[in-house]
């Protein structure tokens, strides 16, 4: 099983670039909606982030305030760094899981999308990173446009992840997403045969 990690910054276009990959037939493990469950109401990682940072994090219903979370977090790197000791070690656990389910269906790519690989130094782990670029202009633009983020809150994020130049020297293969949806295909067309190229190359 040829293991690939994705990565980009946020609002960089990753889970398009992941959407199209599974189309092609990669089975997929996502970072983000693992930390996204690892959290979920009612689990024993929501509890703990409520005791690092109070009940005010939490919405009416139960469920995380995840806005409210990140005006915290991303203004400040130790409590980022603290909210990371948390629910890293959750979301590997998760995606361990799930990485052992798809080596045992036999899946040919198994895709890894992790938002903070390069800043977690974990390209080692994979046989390949394929990094989405895009500019911290189109970032921010996306993020308060699209997302409706609050500019500062969008700048904070973007300037908490390692600068795009990083994550390109950690790239072995790099897909341009600053212009249009529809250049976005045939990039990961590209890339995607070049997987599979590495795919052959293991069986011989």
């Amino acid at each position: 099983m040829l293991r690939v990690g994705l990565t980009g910054g946020i609002g960089s276009g990753k889970s398009a670039v992941s959407a199209l990959l599974v189309a092609h037939g990669a089975v997929l493990v996502d970072a983000d909606l693992n930390a996204r469950a690892v959290v979920a109401k009612g689990t024993p990682g929501l509890a703990a982030v409520v005791t690092a940072f109070g009940p005010d994090i939490l919405r009416p219903d139960g469920e995380l305030d995840r806005e409210a979370l990140g005006r915290i977090v991303f203004a400040d790197p130790d409590q980022l760094a603290r909210l990371n000791a948390i629910v890293h070690p959750l979301v590997g656990e998760e995606s361990a899981r799930q990485t052992a389910a798809a080596e045992a269906g036999g899946a040919a790519v198994l895709v890894h999308d992790v938002p903070l690989l390069v800043e977690n130094g974990l390209q080692s782990l994979y046989d390949a990173v394929v990094v989405v670029a895009a500019s911290p202009t189109t970032q921010l633009d996306r993020l308060t446009r699209l997302r409706g983020m609050d500019r500062v809150d969008a700048e904070a994020r973007i300037a908490a992840q390692a600068p795009l130049a990083d994550k390109i020297a950690a790239a072995t293969y790099v897909i341009d997403n600053d212009g249009p949806l529809e250049a976005l295909a045939p990039q990961v067309d590209r890339v995607w045969r070049r997987l599979l190229t590495l795919v052959e190359g293991r069986k011989c």
